[in-house]
C-alpha cells in the first residue's frame, strides 16, 4: 500500500500548508517517462521517511489549478513545503540521493 498522499485542490491546504511535518510534493502525470521513472523512488521516500515527512503527489491532468498555482511548466516537478511555505522546487528526474537533499535538512 502506498504510503504517498494524493493531494487535490480539496485536501491541499490540511495535507501541505497546515501539516506538521515538511512535505515533499511530486508533480507527475501519467505519459510522463521521467515521471514514472522516479516514481518508485517517491514511493520509497514516503516509507522511509514515515513520520518525519509527508510525501504527496498532485497528478497535474486531474489538478491543473495547483498545477498553475505553483508554476509548473516541466514535470517532474519537486517541491517541499515546510510550516505552510515552499522551501525548495527542481525540476527534472534526480537521483535518490538529490531527492532527500531537498528536505534532508528540515527533519
Amino acid at each position: 500500500m502506498s504510503k504517498c498522499v494524493e493531494i487535490t485542490g480539496e485536501n491541499f491546504e490540511s495535507e501541505v500548508i497546515q501539516s506538521s511535518t515538511p512535505v515533499f510534493l511530486d508533480f507527475w502525470a501519467a505519459w510522463c517517462g521521467p515521471c514514472r521513472m522516479i516514481g518508485p523512488i517517491v514511493e520509497q521516500l514516503a516509507e522511509e521517511y514515515e513520520g518525519q515527512l509527508k510525501v504527496g503527489k498532485i497528478n497535474v491532468d486531474e489538478e491543473g489549478d495547483l498545477a498553475t498555482r505553483h508554476n509548473i511548466v516541466s514535470i517532474p516537478a519537486l517541491i517541499v513545503y515546510h510550516q505552510g511555505e515552499i522551501v525548495n522546487q527542481t525540476v527534472g528526474a534526480l537521483p535518490k540521493p538529490n531527492m532527500e537533499a531537498l528536505f534532508k535538512e528540515l527533519l
